[in-house]
């Protein structure tokens, strides 16, 4: 298998070196975060979540969803 020089902006290069895991290249790196998961393997993966926590993260999520949306718009 053959292998590319690229390159990054510093800020990127920080994030993929605060992601990598002690034991990977960082060819797996990128590979692990690029690979796209199986969503069956998420199911049931939230099932001990109280009613509580599960409305802060919901509140949480739409109010994420909103600042994207007025970033989008500008």
């Amino acid at each position: 298998m053959g292998t590319k020089t690229i390159s990054i902006m510093d800020d990127v290069y920080e994030k993929l070196i605060s992601l990598k895991k002690s034991d990977e290249s960082f060819s797996d790196q990128i590979r692990r975060l690029t690979e796209k998961g199986n969503i069956m393997e998420l199911a049931g993966a939230w099932n001990d979540l109280n009613k509580s926590d599960a409305e802060k993260m919901k509140a949480k999520l739409l109010e994420k969803r909103k600042d994207r949306s007025r970033l989008d718009n500008n």
